[in-house]
């Protein structure tokens, strides 16, 4: 599962690249982030005033060269919101057995196409007093732009504000995935990413970006990544069976990272003396011995023979 989206990262000065964005009613840029659960996969900075999905079949393309080479048997699905659902990026999935699973902006033929629905929920909304959603499963094409029919999952809801019909466009079949379990599952699922986004502005701080170059600026952008992928890396091996094994960047950062020690190098070893108040010396030292147990298993098979 590969999740793109953009996010905006709002500007207070006259950097390069700066435009005013309707959307967010700000000056700010328009980053594009690519990940695989909690993997960053890539992290590219762009000026505001494009479109949300510029850029991302390039992306996309370079990913799934990369993951096919180590793993070629893998089932790739592409998953965005409506601001990524583009002909081209769908037409290059279909041609190069990609699935996607892709949100779809509303319009007049599309709300026509689930006009029962939507009075159905409105009377079940109506009789329960609660949220009703009912779905439908059916073929779509756009006048000009989609080169073929494909396969539309419309939400039909009923709220207490009224309608909330929802779209989305996918490649999966719809003999093997229901219409619901598409929607209900897999795609909300994509709101995950967005906290990791939130990681990666708010607690790393990707969104200082007062360089006067665009350059600059993503490279400043490139070094929040790199620290949130050492990051999570070190929560996934380092802090494995301890109370911080699902804590949050930030959380690692201020126990483990943003604190004082002494540092003493000698001729064959590195000191580091914590003060004996500081109140995670445990969890300091089990990310130690996991982290030293996993270069030792590394470095062992680096050194067994291979087979032939």
């Amino acid at each position: 599962m590969i999740d793109l989206d953009a996010t905006d990262d709002p500007l207070h000065g006259n950097q390069s690249g700066r435009f005013f964005h309707g959307y967010y009613k700000s000056y700010c840029y328009l980053p594009l982030y690519v990940f695989c659960g909690e993997h960053l996969l890539s992290a590219r900075l762009r000026p505001s005033n494009i479109d949300g999905a510029a850029g991302a079949l390039k992306e996309i393309q370079r990913i799934v060269r990369e993951v096919r080479k180590s793993c070629p048997k893998t089932k790739i699905l592409i998953r965005a919101d409506s601001g990524f659902c583009r002909e081209p990026i769908m037409a290059w999935c279909e041609e190069n057995q990609v699935d996607y699973l892709l949100g779809l902006a509303q319009n007049v033929r599309l709300k026509a196409e689930i006009a029962d629905e939507l009075e159905t929920a409105k009377q079940q909304y109506y009789e329960t007093g609660c949220a009703a959603r009912v779905f439908k499963d059916f073929k779509y094409q756009t006048l000009k732009i989609w080169s073929q029919r494909r396969r539309v999952i419309a939400k039909a809801e009923h709220l207490r504000k009224g309608a909330n019909p929802r779209f989305v466009v996918t490649s999966l079949a719809k003999t093997q995935f229901d219409a619901r379990e598409v929607y209900e599952q897999q795609y909300c699922a994509r709101g995950d990413m967005e906290n990791r986004i939130k990681e990666q502005q708010l607690q790393l701080f990707s969104d200082r970006t007062s360089c006067s170059t665009m350059r600059a600026n993503e490279l400043r952008m490139w070094f929040s990544a790199v620290a949130y992928t050492l990051t999570i890396a070190l929560r996934r091996l380092g802090l494995q069976n301890t109370d911080l094994q699902k804590a949050q960047p930030e959380t690692i950062r201020l126990k483990l990272f943003k604190i004082g020690a002494q540092i003493r190098v000698t001729v064959r070893k590195v000191w580091i003396a914590l003060a004996e108040s500081y109140p995670y010396q445990h969890l300091f030292e089990a990310a130690w011995v996991n982290l030293k147990s996993v270069a030792d298993s590394l470095f062992n098979q680096a050194r067994s023979p291979r087979p032939g």
